[in-house]
């Protein structure tokens, strides 16, 4: 492990975004079911609808918050939002990266710098590993969905 890299107690922080997220916005607790790190070669699985926030500042790289459709389309309704446009999907997935990132930053502080979430319909191929060999990937489950957020991030020394 290099100096740059973030450790087990930061990945934590993002378990605990995840968690405060849902449990705030639907409250029903969203569940790891792993996290683990990426093998270079084959990155994370992605799905319908991915939100990518850039960071820069202190730490560089990007988080990302990918879901299925149809684990939106009932986060919609949750949050009693009548219309399922794709969207509407898109505005969901980026407002989850970006509330993710925006928990994390608390820990992090103002020396992380995060961008406003670019939002992706279908498989991102333009999603690379962009600054770490082998990015953290958290595999999250809320109620009978699977989405993932996989954590680029590494401190600028």
């Amino acid at each position: 492990m290099s100096m740059s890299d973030i450790t087990e107690q930061e990945i934590k922080v993002f378990l605990d975004a995840v968690d405060t997220y849902f449990s705030q916005i639907t409250r029903e607790r969203a569940a790891v079911r792993a996290a683990y790190l990426a093998d270079g070669d084959h990155l994370p699985q992605t799905y319908d609808f991915t939100g990518l926030i850039a960071v820069s500042g202190q730490y560089r790289g990007c988080l990302y918050f990918s879901a299925p459709a149809v684990m939106l389309r009932h986060l919609l309704l949750v949050m009693e939002e009548p219309s399922h446009s794709d969207e509407n999907f898109l505005d969901a997935v980026g407002e989850i990266a970006n509330t993710l990132a925006g928990n994390s930053r608390k820990h992090f502080g103002e020396t992380m710098a995060i961008s406003v979430p670019v939002t992706m319909k279908g498989a991102p191929e333009r999603i690379k590993s962009s600054v770490r060999a082998r990015p953290y990937v958290i595999m999250v489950s809320w109620k009978k969905y699977n989405a993932s957020l996989v954590v680029d991030i590494e401190r600028n020394d």
